[in-house]
C-alpha cells in the first residue's frame, strides 16, 4: 500500500530515503555539467574522425548502461546502426559477466563502454578484443579501476565517471539515479564529434538546465497537487502500469521507467511503443486487470482483502511536431475499458531536452513510489 500522506511530508521522506535516492535524482543537472567537463578534459572536443563509424557497439553493466545503449540507438537513428552487447554469465556479478564482439567488428567500428563499476573483468577482456581488431574504444568508468587503467593505456579514450556532488554513492554508484547522466553525457559529446547527432556544449548546458528546472518542480518540498512526479506516483498506487510511448525519445524513457519501478520500488510494469502497444496490451485491459473487472460476488465483505491490482495506462509522448498520432486511439481504447490514464508531455525544447524531462519526472516518480511504499508512517 502507498502511504500518500508521506508524499507531502518532506521531513518524513528524508528520513525514509536512507539510500539518498531523492538527492541523486535532484543532482542530475549537476552531474551533466561535471560529466561534460570531464569529457572536454579527456579530449573529446579535439577528436577529428575521418568520417562516421560504420557501426556503434555499446557495452556495460547495470540498468543505467542498458538505458544508455537504448538512448544512443534512438538518437543515432539511421546515421549508424547501434548494437547493444548483452552480457552472458551465471550471475549478475562483476566477475561472472562476459561480453563478446560480433564477428564482423573491425577498424571502422566504435565500441562504447559505459559502467559505474569499472572492475568487471569481462569488460577488460572486451576492450582487449576490440584493440586487437583495430576497433576504436571509448570508456566511461570510475577512476582508479582496472578498466580505467587499461583504457587509458591503449589506443582509446577514457573519461572518468562524474561522481555525485554530495559525495553519496562512492561505494555503490549503481544505486544513484543520476548515474545515467554520468554515463550518457560524455557519449553525447563524443557522438556529436563523430557526426552521429547534434549535442554541442550549449545543448548539454540546456539539458542540465532542464534537469534542474524539473528537479525544482518535482522536489520533496513541492505539494503533490502541483508536483508531476508525486502525482504520478499517487496515481500508480496499487496499479499495474502499462507504459505506452510515442516518439523516438519517449520510447527509451518508457523502458527506463519500467526498469526503475522494478529496481527501486519493486513494482512490475510493462512498456510498449504506440501504435503496437494497442494490440499488445489490449487483452490486458479487457481481462482481470481491467478497472471494472470483478468476477466474484459484488456484495461480499472486502474489508480484510488486499487491494486488487488494476491496469493503468501511462502515456509518455515527445512534444508533437505534427503528423499522425496514435494517442487519441490509445485514450479511446483505455477509456472504453474504464482504464484510467496518466499522461506526461515535456515542455517545448530540443529532442534531448524533452528526453531529459521525461527521464527526470519518471525517475522522481519511481523514487517516490519506493519511499512511500516501504516507509512506516511517522
Amino acid at each position: 500500500m502507498l502511504d500518500e500522506s508521506l508524499l507531502d511530508a518532506p521531513e518524513a521522506l528524508a528520513r525514509a530515503d536512507r539510500r539518498g535516492l531523492l538527492r541523486g535524482a535532484a543532482e542530475a543537472g549537476a552531474r551533466v555539467r561535471t560529466a561534460a567537463r570531464h569529457a572536454a578534459e579527456a579530449g573529446i572536443a579535439e577528436l577529428k574522425p575521418e568520417g562516421r563509424p560504420r557501426a556503434v557497439l555499446v557495452a556495460g553493466s547495470g540498468s543505467a548502461a542498458a538505458t544508455v545503449a537504448d538512448l544512443v540507438g534512438a538518437l543515432a537513428g539511421a546515421a549508424a546502426p547501434v548494437t547493444r552487447l548483452v552480457p552472458t554469465g551465471v550471475a549478475p556479478a562483476a566477475g561472472a559477466l562476459r561480453w563478446a564482439l560480433p564477428g564482423w567488428t573491425g577498424s571502422l567500428d566504435l565500441l562504447l563502454i559505459a559502467t559505474a563499476d569499472g572492475a568487471e573483468p569481462g569488460l577488460d577482456v572486451l576492450a582487449e578484443q576490440a584493440y586487437r581488431r583495430g576497433c576504436t574504444v571509448v570508456a566511461v568508468a570510475p577512476k582508479a579501476t582496472p578498466l580505467a587503467e587499461s583504457a587509458a593505456g591503449r589506443h582509446g579514450l577514457f573519461v572518468p565517471l562524474a561522481t555525485a556532488p554530495s559525495g553519496l554513492y562512492e561505494e555503490s554508484p549503481t544505486a544513484d539515479p543520476g548515474t545515467l547522466w554520468s554515463l550518457f553525457t560524455p557519449l553525447l559529446a563524443l557522438l556529436d564529434c563523430v557526426g552521429l547527432l547534434e549535442a554541442p556544449p550549449e545543448t548539454l548546458a540546456k539539458i542540465a538546465d532542464r534537469l534542474d528546472r524539473t528537479a525544482e518542480r518535482c522536489g520533496p518540498a513541492v505539494a503533490t497537487y502541483s508536483n508531476p512526479a508525486k502525482t504520478l506516483a499517487a496515481e500508480l498506487a496499487d496499479s499495474l502500469p502499462l507504459i505506452w510511448t510515442e516518439g523516438e525519445g519517449a520510447a527509451p524513457a518508457g523502458r527506463r521507467f519500467a526498469a526503475a519501478l522494478a529496481e527501486l520500488a519493486g513494482r512490475p510494469a510493462l512498456a510498449a511503443e504506440l501504435p503496437e502497444a494497442l494490440p499488445a496490451h489490449g487483452v490486458l485491459l479487457a481481462g482481470t486487470l481491467a478497472a471494472a473487472a470483478d468476477p466474484d460476488d459484488f456484495f461480499r465483505d472486502r474489508v480484510e482483502e488486499p487491494q486488487a491490482l488494476r491496469a493503468r495506462v501511462v502515456l509518455l509522448r515527445d512534444r508533437p511536431t505534427g503528423g499522425l498520432s496514435a494517442a487519441p486511439a490509445a485514450r479511446e481504447l483505455a477509456l472504453s475499458h474504464s482504464t484510467p490514464i496518466s499522461e506526461l508531455e515535456p515542455e517545448e525544447g530540443s529532442d534531448l531536452e524533452s528526453i531529459a524531462e521525461l527521464l527526470a519526472v519518471t525517475d522522481f516518480a519511481a523514487v517516490y513510489l519506493a519511499l512511500a511504499s516501504t516507509a512506516t508512517p511517522t
